[in-house]
């Protein structure tokens, strides 16, 4: 409904695309910025994000939420945004890691697997159906401290089961980071991390080889933590170690590679940094 007309854009990156680090969301994003500052639309942050994720939903027809371009639309530096998707409530938590001596380091697998076309629906209806079966809205309002017996109630359903064992033991990862990050305790993340990345290739099955192998060498190689990002089916995995481990972790990544035959993986550091503004 704003009145933006056309425009002749130009777009250069440094986020490799299909590598599972929503390279999609910074495109729309980044697009939608332009526009509200070429034509004087002026939409909030938020508001620019709510329609990228519409562009998603009802034009692309993909089912996504709206983590994604929430964070390319409302980031702060140093920070880790911590969304709630259903209120649509905002908080930066400090993530500096500079001055903490630490890196997050991306392992772009450089691999997609064919496997995950549609997978992303499927786990959705999945999610769905679970909270459905429970009688809830959805599977967040099913508290961590009951799963257990909303396990049992899926019973006989294993599929079922471990979708919804998955989404609420990762929302409790969440919490279980920010309180963490809260208290200036940054290395302690790590094994949650791991975790989490445990859940995504045991119980959500959006893991592979490539991602599986990221992980276990990092933290073998003394990685605080680490674990898949994105979609899942390829793509990257995000490895937190101390600033002095970084070159060491990434080396043994790469050689892991070599002897298990795949393409060599892309490494670099990400820095928690803002998100679209505007670009004088």
């Amino acid at each position: 409904g704003a009145a933006a007309g056309g425009a002749d854009l130009h777009y250069t990156s440094t986020v490799p695309t299909g590598a599972g680090l929503s390279s999609s969301a910074a495109l729309e994003v980044v697009t939608a910025t332009a526009l509200n500052e070429l034509y004087g639309l002026g939409l909030e942050p938020l508001r620019i994000a709510q329609l990228c994720q519409r562009a998603e939903n009802d034009f692309v027809g993909v089912p996504c939420g709206i983590m994604d371009q929430t964070a390319s639309a409302c980031c702060a530096d140093g920070h880790a945004l911590f969304l709630d998707t259903r209120e649509l409530a905002l908080r930066q938590v400090p993530f500096d890691l500079a001055a903490e001596g630490l890196r997050l380091l991306v392992v772009d697998t450089r691999v997609k697997h064919e496997l995950g076309d549609g997978a992303y629906a499927n786990r959705r209806a999945a999610c769905e159906a679970g909270a459905r079966a429970l009688g809830v809205p959805a599977l967040r309002d099913v508290a961590y401290e009951r799963l257990e017996d909303a396990l049992a109630t899926l019973a006989g359903d294993e599929t079922l089961v471990r979708r919804v064992r998955h989404v609420v033991t990762e929302n409790r990862r969440v919490e279980e980071v920010i309180e963490r990050l809260d208290a200036g305790a940054t290395r302690s993340i790590g094994p949650i991390l791991t975790a989490g990345h445990a859940s995504c290739r045991d119980d959500f099955e959006i893991s592979c080889a490539e991602l599986d192998l990221v992980v276990e060498t990092a933290d073998a190689a003394g990685a605080l933590g680490a674990r898949m990002t994105g979609g899942g089916f390829g793509g990257s995995a995000i490895v937190l170690v101390e600033e002095a481990d970084a070159e060491s972790v990434g080396k043994a990544v790469t050689e892991a590679f070599a002897a298990a035959g795949y393409r060599a993986p892309r490494i670099f550091p990400a820095v928690p940094s803002a998100g679209a503004r505007r670009l004088a």
